[in-house]
């Protein structure tokens, strides 16, 4: 019997996933690496951390779930977060941690740049709105700051690259990750010269461009002894997480969208054309040379909910931070919807689409005397879910859209699902299989391996579990919520821009 690996490098943890070549999950395997956040604004992993972690838990997978069960491993696709960067020496050795995509350290140059010409005849021809997160914001705050360390780089890559040259010896990336960069011109599919003249680099400094379906690379002979893989094993270097929940969950028609929620979260809709944004609010990624998604990603998602478990969840018992918010949801769902008036600004992370404020911050807003902590619980989600609403409806700017698929962590708490039903006055479906980035992945491999003729067909496969209907009231009184919801936004920037410079000068 054979089988498909999957190797998902997440935001704080890897996934390593096998399917049977009928898309049926064997097994699946999670391990954790930290993030550390040194400074304001910053927002990095140990490489090699991150490589042991996925390395030892893949190893474990294989040992244990795959070759007792007399499974062949025939393909080993990557999918990862994007927006991340690292800077190897000549060696290929790596100088210091890789920068997250939550790291807001270039916010100074993000701003020059898109208040210029250039950075807005970049966004036209890269895709990738101008923010901090982006390599390309990244390298160009390093060669400001880090002067040492740029000259010293022999290349700069995202983490998926990384862990890929590890394993093969080959630096390569594929469409999907590098339209992500703000590095890359989606139209010609090459490294954009305006981007890479900004940034300070050459295409020879980036890792060598591939359709997501590339499989030109081999493990190496030392990791196919300790891994016991054939040297036939197809390894194809895949797509980014983004994409890959996209293709996951199943969403292929234009009246259809998908959100995911993690750690953080995005809305998204796939198209075989770019969506021209002039205010730069949305993002094109590439899926394929002819498959477009394009959406709007938020820095805010579960990772604020999770913050909040740690702060104020109950752990006078043994409980684990999944029981804490366990038990926090079903405190929230007792709480009237809008939480008795109080309004959560979830921005801890600053913020990306739609606003692109990497200095917007977290607030608490309308607390009143009558308010507990079931109220603080549900402002809370309810905050984090607003923000997915106000991306939404800056995409049906652009599309129309009448259902909508969830997925993700958020995807399994009915309560969350049951909000957003509430909020889009849409139906909302949650896919039958758990996680829609290992599913994506699966299908892409499949495809290329000629299970499916062509992704359209392999999405056309995911089916839905679970469909929740919206509350017309709820909607109405959710929708006066988010006016002031959206106003204070507008309201507090000169606040955030004041606070943030106050936490870069005092916070340690």
């Amino acid at each position: 019997m054979n089988c498909i690996i999957i190797i998902e490098m997440g935001t704080d943890a890897v996934r390593v996933f096998a399917f049977d070549l009928s898309g049926n999950l064997i097994s699946s395997s999670k391990g954790h690496y930290p993030t550390f956040h040194e400074q304001p604004d910053h927002s990095e992993q140990d490489p090699e951390q991150m490589f042991i972690t996925m390395l030892y838990i893949l190893k474990n997978l294989l040992n244990e779930k795959i070759y007792p069960k007399k499974y062949t491993v025939t393909c080993i696709c990557f999918g990862s977060s994007m927006h991340s960067l690292l800077a190897v020496d000549k060696d290929g050795i790596p100088l210091g941690n890789a920068i997250t995509w939550a790291d807001n350290r270039g916010k100074k140059e993000a701003a020059e740049l898109k208040q210029s010409s250039l950075g807005e005849e970049i966004y036209k021809a890269t895709g990738t709105p101008i923010h901090p997160m982006s390599s390309l914001i990244k390298i160009a705050w390093m060669k400001n700051h880090e002067p040492e360390k740029f000259k010293q780089a022999q290349k700069f890559m995202p983490i998926k690259s990384y862990i890929i040259q590890q394993l093969t010896g080959d630096c390569v990336i594929d469409y999907s990750i590098a339209s992500a960069t703000g590095l890359m011109n989606i139209h010609k599919l090459t490294w954009d010269e305006a981007a890479l003249e900004f940034a300070g680099i050459t295409p020879q400094e980036l890792p060598d461009l591939h359709p997501v379906f590339y499989s030109g690379v081999t493990l190496k002979k030392e990791y196919q002894r300790v891994l016991k893989l054939s040297p036939t094993v197809k390894i194809l270097i895949g797509s980014s997480d983004g994409c890959l929940a996209t293709l996951g969950a199943g969403v292929w028609e234009n009246s259809m969208a998908t959100i995911t929620i993690e750690d953080s979260g995005a809305f998204r809709i796939i198209g075989d054309k770019i969506i021209e944004d002039p205010k730069q609010q949305i993002f094109n990624y590439l899926l394929t040379e002819k498959h477009i998604i394009t959406g709007g990603p938020t820095s805010n998602g579960g990772v604020i909910f999770n913050w909040f478990a740690k702060q104020f969840g109950d752990f006078t018992e043994a409980f684990d931070i999944e029981q804490s918010m366990e038990m926090l949801i079903e405190e929230a769902a007792g709480v009237e919807v809008g939480a008795g008036g109080l309004i959560f600004l979830p921005f801890l992370h600053g913020e990306r689409a739609p606003i692109w404020n990497p200095n917007s911050r977290g607030c608490y807003f309308g607390v009143n005397i009558r308010h507990e902590r079931k109220h603080f619980i549900r402002a809370t989600i309810e905050g984090i879910l607003y923000e997915m609403y106000s991306i939404g409806r800056t995409l049906e700017q652009h599309r129309h859209i009448e259902t909508l698929s969830i997925n993700g962590s958020f995807a399994s708490i009915p309560f969350c699902t049951q909000i957003i039903a509430d909020l889009f006055n849409k139906p909302v479906s949650t896919i039958s299989h758990a996680d829609s980035i290992g599913m994506g992945a699966f299908l892409l491999s499949a495809t290329e391996m000629g299970i499916y003729p062509s992704l359209e067909q392999a999405s056309k496969t995911v089916t839905m579990h679970q469909t929740y209907l919206p509350n017309a009231e709820n909607h109405q009184v959710y929708a006066q919520y988010f006016k002031v919801f959206e106003s204070l936004i507008t309201k507090v920037a000169d606040e955030f821009d004041a606070i943030s410079d106050l936490q870069q000068r005092y916070s340690q």
